[in-house]
């Protein structure tokens, strides 16, 4: 099965839980749309939350956000292939995969596009505080080039990215205390972009902490639900 969920941010807790009750196993997936805070330390903090990870009977497939590094940056990651795309993978922990962005992967006969990122409405707060924040946190233009070009050749299902298209940001999830005025939506508007020139069948994002529907987009959070087009 292929199950799907919102930001974790370093707390597993309703996933534990949900494998417990699905009875699930390493040949089930989850996918978590960004910010699962697997790589946010850089230090021995983060590979002991990956000890316990990868304990847990189930896959978990990580599209990158915007509170994490890139795991390509780090030392111990191999890149292979994996379900038609290239993931990201250390051998110490074999069920915990990272999506590299503009890749389609071939989930349970679905194609997905990843596209992962996203601006930090708190950089400010993060840097004054010494917490982590990385300048690549956004899509780069070589991203964006390469996920453009593997939209002409290859249809796909599913878009699996951390935020959203500009025209479906759901305003009532911003937050009171951020000048919108600063917030850089470039990313957003280049989404805008790839969700017209796109004939997907359904598009799942996270990023806003809020769960909702509208047209073909839903926003996923705490709720954790199969993968599929409907």
């Amino acid at each position: 099965m292929i199950y799907i969920t919102g930001d974790t941010h370093g707390d597993f807790r309703r996933i534990k839980e949900f494998c417990r009750l699905a009875d699930t196993t390493a040949e089930d997936v989850i996918v978590i749309l960004g910010d699962a805070g697997i790589n946010y330390y850089g230090n021995e903090s983060d590979g002991r939350l990956k000890y316990i990870l990868s304990k847990l009977p189930v896959t978990l497939f990580c599209i990158h956000g915007n509170h994490e590094m890139r795991p390509q940056k780090l030392p111990d990651y191999e890149q292979i292939i994996w379900n038609g795309g290239i993931v990201y993978k250390e051998s110490k922990y074999p069920n915990l995969l990272f999506a590299a962005d503009g890749e389609i992967y071939d989930l349970d006969g679905l194609k997905c596009l990843v596209i992962g990122g996203a601006y930090s409405v708190d950089k400010g707060y993060r840097l004054m505080k010494g917490y982590g924040w990385w300048d690549d946190e956004q899509p780069s233009e070589e991203i964006k080039r390469k996920t453009e070009a593997v939209l002409k050749d290859n249809p796909i299902d599913i878009v699996l990215s951390h935020t959203c298209p500009l025209k479906y940001q759901p305003a009532e999830a911003f937050l009171s205390c951020v000048n919108q005025k600063t917030v850089d939506t470039s990313t957003e508007i280049w989404l805008d972009h790839i969700e017209e020139i796109t004939d997907y069948k359904k598009w799942y994002c996270g990023h806003y902490h809020i769960r909702k529907r509208t047209d073909k987009l839903q926003f996923m959070f705490d709720d954790i639900e199969e993968l599929k087009i409907r």
